[in-house]
């Protein structure tokens, strides 16, 4: 995630060190208490959303709402259900489809393409 390695924490853990001094345990246990504090808000805000929504969504992921998830579900995942239910699906193939060719085999040589 964020792609730091040894030297670099090494920097990290003295720069800390130089920072807070003798108060790095109480900054440490101030971090974690504010993290475990964030992981309960969402927690909290994401069971209250599927309370909201009610027994109809029972189903909801919330990890569908990332724009990356959402789209992989609504765009792809729906062109692939509407082409598979096409009686065509099986006999499709690409207009410019490339022969299969055999290993070291050459493709043909186009003029138009070049």
């Amino acid at each position: 995630m964020f792609d730091v390695g040894l030297g670099e924490m090494l920097v990290l853990v003295v720069l800390a060190l130089v920072i807070f001094g003798d108060r790095l345990p109480k900054a440490a246990g101030q971090a974690g208490r504010a993290l475990r504090q964030l992981r309960m808000m969402a927690n909290s805000a994401q069971r209250d959303l599927k309370e909201g929504l009610g027994p109809d969504f029972a189903d909801f992921d919330v990890t569908d709402l990332h724009p990356r998830n959402f789209v992989r579900k609504h765009l792809f995942e729906d062109l692939d259900d509407d082409f598979a239910g096409n009686d065509r699906a099986k006999d499709y193939e690409p207009a410019n489809a490339a022969p299969d060719l055999d290993y070291g085999e050459r493709p043909p040589f186009d003029d138009e393409a070049t």
